[in-house]
């Protein structure tokens, strides 16, 4: 019985030395996968909501991520004022604007 253990053992250790950096072949194979697959584009929509936010201006026609569609009347660093109806203005975050009205959302809301 202890033969055989041993036997294993032996069987598993590489026998020449060449053969250690062949093992994080497949690692970095999986790390470079994962980097292009869903980092990259991540990244790429995250730059893309970045210069939306900053791109709001006086007038535009917002929806946000909560359903609430309105007219931006004030810009400041960190928030927008939105007018939703005859006389009635909100302060909100810059990053709740999902997106103008009628186009496609550029904020995702699931991922907040």
């Amino acid at each position: 019985m202890m033969m055989f253990a041993s036997s294993v053992f032996a069987m598993a250790t590489p026998s020449d030395g060449g053969g250690g950096w062949v093992q994080f072949v497949p690692f970095v194979l999986v790390i470079g996968i994962f980097y292009f697959v869903i980092l990259m584009p991540m990244q790429r929509k995250q730059k893309k909501v970045q210069e939306f936010q900053q791109s709001l201006k006086v007038g535009d026609r917002v929806v946000t991520t909560g359903g609430i569609f309105g007219e931006i009347t004030k810009v400041s660093d960190e928030s927008v004022q939105l007018q939703i109806a005859d006389k009635v203005r909100i302060n909100i975050s810059r990053a709740a604007i999902g997106g103008h009205q009628g186009q496609p959302a550029v904020v995702d809301s699931t991922n907040q």
